[in-house]
């Protein structure tokens, strides 16, 4: 996924419906954590076992679960552009943190 594409996309967009004012990062970090919620509660009431399934075999599911990670995603783009975040140097970053933070158990 080539997100500086994704960015250039989701800002044309965003300029073409006067949306480029709002696009702050305050407003997209609400906005984010919403998304989020929205993509929690498709999971709410649901058993680990129940969780684990949904959303494989019913494409009604499916197409809610597949439009609320994507939500996540979009903003997420428009956070890290506005905040000149580069997403994969942060994610790359943080594996390493995580790597030295939890280390893999050694073999015995």
């Amino acid at each position: 996924m080539d997100l500086n594409a994704w960015q250039s996309r989701l800002d044309a967009f965003a300029a073409e419906r006067g949306w480029t004012p709002y696009l702050n990062a305050k407003n997209l970090a609400v906005a984010l954590s919403v998304e989020a919620s929205e993509l929690l509660e498709l999971f709410q009431w649901l058993s680990p076992d129940e969780a684990q399934r949904w959303g494989r075999d019913d494409p009604n599911q499916r197409e809610r679960l597949a439009d609320e990670m994507a939500d996540v995603l979009m903003y997420l783009l428009h956070l890290s552009r506005v905040t000149g975040i580069d997403l994969e140097a942060a994610a790359e970053a943080k594996l390493v943190k995580n790597a030295v933070k939890y280390p893999a158990p050694k073999a015995e």
